[in-house]
């Protein structure tokens, strides 16, 4: 398993959520995969990702477990990618 991070580099949020994931790196139970959707549209449109920043939780095949849309605070993405 492991989560995809859509984002875009002009979205304000997004870098928001870009640094709370590098702040808690070791804390994190998976690994997250950014997906910028300026150069991957056909990802973000297969995943309907229609606001950004969204957090996909996928298993090995990339079939969709469960998603998050906007910033969490550090404990609440701990919790959200631990609580599958």
């Amino acid at each position: 398993m492991k989560v995809l991070k859509f984002y875009a580099d002009w979205c304000a949020s997004c870098s928001i959520l870009t640094s709370i994931i590098k702040n808690a790196e070791d804390k994190l139970p998976l690994k997250v995969e950014n997906v910028n959707i300026d150069e991957n549209v056909f990802m973000a449109t297969n995943f309907g990702v229609r606001s950004i920043p969204t957090l996909i939780l996928v298993d090995d095949q990339e079939k969709e477990i469960k998603r998050q849309t906007g910033v969490l605070k550090e404990q609440q993405l701990i919790d959200w990618m631990s609580n599958k």
